[in-house]
C-alpha cells in the first residue's frame, strides 16, 4: 500500500509550558493516521470489534525525535505498512512540517481476539486493501 498522509494542526492542549509538542502526544498522533488510514480504506475500528471481535493493539514502538512542533503548526503525519505477518503489521510513521522530518517511528500493531485478548489472524479484507 502507498504512504497515507494526514494533516493535523497542533493545539495548545498538544503542547507544554514552552509551546512545544509534549512527547507522548506524537504517539497520539500516529495513532491517529493509523485509525484514518484504515477508515479510508472503508473499516471502522468499532465496526470490527462490533461484527468480528478484532481489536488492533500496540505491540511495540521505536521513536526518533528529531525536531519540535509547535502550538498552532501545521504538521503532516504519514502511515505506511512496511512488514506483514499473519497477526501483526509493522508501520513506518513520519511527522513532518513543510517536508522537514520532525519525528519518525515504527510502531508494530498486533490484532487480537477482544473476547481471548490472544493473537489473531488479520481479516483478509483488511490484508487485501493493504498489500
Amino acid at each position: 500500500m502507498k504512504e497515507f498522509n494526514w494533516p493535523v494542526r497542533v493545539y495548545y492542549e498538544d503542547t507544554d509550558a514552552g509551546g512545544v509538542v509534549f512527547y507522548a502526544n506524537y504517539l497520539k498522533f500516529f495513532e491517529r493516521a493509523r485509525t484514518e488510514m484504515l477508515r479510508s480504506l472503508g473499516f471502522e475500528q468499532d465496526s470490527l470489534l462490533a461484527e468480528q471481535n478484532v481489536l488492533f493493539v500496540v505491540r511495540s514502538v521505536k521513536i526518533d525525535y528529531l525536531k519540535p512542533a509547535r502550538f498552532n503548526e501545521m504538521i503532516e503525519v504519514s502511515a505506511k505498512v512496511i512488514e506483514f505477518k499473519k497477526t501483526n503489521l509493522t508501520f513506518e510513521q513520519t511527522i513532518t512540517r513543510r517536508q522537514e522530518v520532525l519525528c519518525n517511528g515504527a510502531i508494530r500493531i498486533v490484532c487480537l481476539d477482544a473476547l481471548s485478548m490472544k493473537p489473531k489472524l488479520i481479516p483478509i479484507e483488511i490484508l487485501e486493501h493493504l498489500t
